[in-house]
Parts: structure tokens; C-alpha cells; sequence
């Protein structure tokens, strides 16, 4: 579900509601022109309609696109997606191509790019997440027009043990297997903050100084480090073992102040931690 979204009402409850998300992908440059809203036969390519090297040097973008509504009973659609590629070209892509050529924050342009697209789609859109990069995303959803959430992406190297202090050597190796090896085991972690701010208001953070916020405080002190040795938090002592979710809502605790510092119109939402790119906790809970 993307985030932000109400529950479904009786009346949509009572109907076949389905979610539909369809990825769009194209290329801005400085020499952009608007493209025609009849796609060319390359637009299945996995990189979309409009390569950078067609005019020189420019930036790949994704828009991952959520609508919601009945299901068409005869064809089995909720909407056929070239209807989508052509809604996000058409509407979309100017609009974030006249933002990418002026510099603008990124987050207003999104803001004006989801009423376009909305209008486009007849209101069926949920929200869409703006992929600027694999590591940095912007997510808004039309029930809430005046919040946006901003995502990035860091990695670091720590190692720790999985051990309970209280509980015997038996049990420890129990629960835990291997990864209670007296000498630790080692994981490239990734973490998320998603960062809540409020469109045009000229007060929010921007992505680098996300980075800065979140290279003080949270890899320079974890980085390179035994989380049981090295890290108060974690240590003999402390009652928390170093687990991926201890770890996200240990993140979250340190970063809330220094991110909401910026002032009253940013929040820090929820943070993400990989343990694995197969294992990762978010603290507090998502579940919108």
C-alpha cells in the first residue's frame, strides 16, 4: 500500500477494489521536447521512452504510478497501462523537465506532477513514488498533498553478536545459531530515513543535508564497528541485543531530533535497516 493511503471506505469495500502500480521510466535533459502522447515501438525498452544520448547528456527517472478502482468486468483491467504511460508523458514529464532545467525543489515539482497526473487519470491515481536515483526517492499521495516523504539510502559495515545475557550458553546457541559466535559475525548494512516535509513551504531538508545529518550521526558512530563493543547502545549491559530491529529503532531514536531540528514542517517518518537484502526492519511500523 502506498504510504499515506486511508483505509478503504464501506461503499469501496462493498465493490471490486484493486490496486494497480505501473513503473514509467524516460530520461530529462537540457535539450528536452515534449514527447508525443502516441509512444514509439521502443517504449518497452527497459529504460523507457526518451535516452539521454538522443540529445546528449541528461538523467534517467522512474515514477512507479499507484491507481485504485473496480476491476472492468469484460476485460479484466483496472486500466490498460499504456493509458498510464501515456498520462505520465503527457502530463508528468513536462513538468518535471521544466523543473530539472530550472534547478526547482524537487519536492514542489512532484506536488504540481500528482494534480496533473490525477486530473489526467480522472482521479483514480493513489500516489507515486519519483525514483531520482536507486538511493534517493520521492513518495506522495493524493489523499495528503501537503506531505511528502523523501528517501535515502546509506550502507556501512558493522559486526556483532546475537547473545542474551541472561540466558545460558545452551539457550543462546538455541536461539540464535551461529550468529552467537563468541567473536561476532559481519553485515554490509543498509539504512533508510524516509523524511516528512511539506511541499513549497521553503523549509524542508534537502537530500544532502539528510546525508550530512545521517553521516554525523549515525555512520560515523557505527561505521567500521563492533555493535556490541564499540556502540553504548548495544553493549553488555545495556539489554539490547543487536538485532535488525533493535537497530532500526535505535536509528530512529538518534536521528528524530537532529532531522526534526530543521524545523516545524519536517518529521522523520520511519526508518528502514537492512540486515540483508533479504531481511530488513522499519521502525515505527509502516503499515500504511
Amino acid at each position: 500500500m502506498v504510504w499515506g493511503q486511508s483505509p478503504p471506505s464501506q461503499a469501496s469495500r462493498l465493490a471490486p477494489v484493486i490496486q494497480l502500480t505501473r513503473s514509467v521510466r524516460f530520461s530529462l535533459s537540457n535539450t528536452f521536447q515534449t514527447p508525443n502522447t502516441v509512444l514509439p515501438e521502443r517504449s518497452q525498452g527497459y529504460a523507457g521512452v526518451g535516452t539521454a544520448w538522443d540529445s546528449g547528456w541528461g538523467a534517467f527517472h522512474q515514477l512507479d504510478v499507484s491507481l485504485h478502482g473496480p476491476i472492468d468486468p469484460v476485460l479484466g483491467y483496472l486500466v490498460d497501462i499504456k493509458v498510464i504511460d501515456r498520462a505520465v508523458h503527457h502530463a508528468v514529464v513536462p513538468i518535471l523537465a521544466d523543473g530539472f532545467r530550472a534547478a526547482a525543489e524537487p519536492v514542489t515539482v512532484l506536488s504540481s506532477a500528482v494534480a496533473a497526473l490525477n486530473a489526467e487519470l480522472s482521479g483514480r491515481l493513489v500516489g507515486v513514488t519519483w525514483k531520482l536515483s536507486p538511493f534517493l526517492s520521492i513518495s506522495m499521495n493524493t489523499q495528503h498533498p501537503d506531505r511528502a516523504l523523501i528517501r535515502v539510502r546509506f550502507e556501512f559495515a558493522a559486526s556483532h553478536r546475537l547473545h542474551v545475557a541472561s540466558l545460558s550458553a545452551e539457550e543462546n546457541v538455541r536461539h540464535f545459531g551461529k550468529c552467537n559466535h563468541a567473536s561476532g559475525h559481519g553485515h554490509n548494512y543498509v539504512f533508510e530515513p524516509a523524511v516528512e516535509v511539506t511541499p513549497g513551504s521553503g523549509k524542508g531538508l534537502t537530500a544532502s543535508q539528510i546525508e550530512r545529518i545521517c553521516d554525523r550521526v549515525i555512520l560515523q558512530r557505527y561505521d567500521h564497528k563492533h555493535l556490541n563493543l564499540d556502540t553504548p547502545e548495544f553493549a553488555e549491559g545495556s539489554g539490547l541485543n543487536p538485532s535488525v530491529e533493535n537497530i532500526a529503532m535505535v536509528f530512529f531514536g538518534l536521528l528524530k531530533p537532529e532531522i526534526e531540528a530543521a524545523g516545524p514542517n519536517v518529521r522523520l517518518h520511519c526508518v528502514t535497516v537492512w540486515e540483508t537484502d533479504r531481511t530488513s526492519a522499519t521502525y515505527p511500523c509502516d503499515a500504511r
